[in-house]
């Protein structure tokens, strides 16, 4: 995306923020349905293909928590996403952020999420 803009309609937005309070963590939220889905993810996004995180979700947050800071919270990563497949399960998505896009896919384990980025992923043109 490569700047701190709102993305446009009718792109859904994610942010992903840097949380560290309680303990540090990050929180991912993805726009749907006039909300933000949100899950805490202890270790971050997963760097590499095939490489897996928990992802534990919480309460569905305010659209106005896209650009939400402060001083125990910051952005580490803004832009659309978009969805490629879903199951009551799992769904795929792309997140298109500040300097990449990157595909993941969150798999409802029953007790929690686990968060994986895919071997497949987007084309370098997009």
């Amino acid at each position: 995306m490569g700047s701190d803009t709102a993305p446009p309609c009718p792109r859904p937005a994610f942010v992903l923020h840097d949380h560290r309070r309680p303990r540090p963590h990050f929180d991912l939220r993805l726009e749907q349905d006039g909300v933000l889905r949100s899950w805490a993810v202890p270790r971050g996004l997963p760097d590499k293909p095939g490489e897996n995180r928990l992802a534990i979700a919480v309460p569905d947050h305010d659209l106005d928590h896209l650009r939400y800071e402060d001083e125990h919270k910051s952005i580490a990563d803004i832009g659309w996403w978009e969805e490629h497949d879903r199951t009551p399960r799992r769904f795929i998505f792309t997140l298109h952020g500040r300097h990449d896009d990157v595909r993941y896919v969150l798999i409802d384990t029953g007790s929690d999420w686990l968060l994986r980025r895919t071997n497949t992923q987007v084309p370098a043109d997009g």
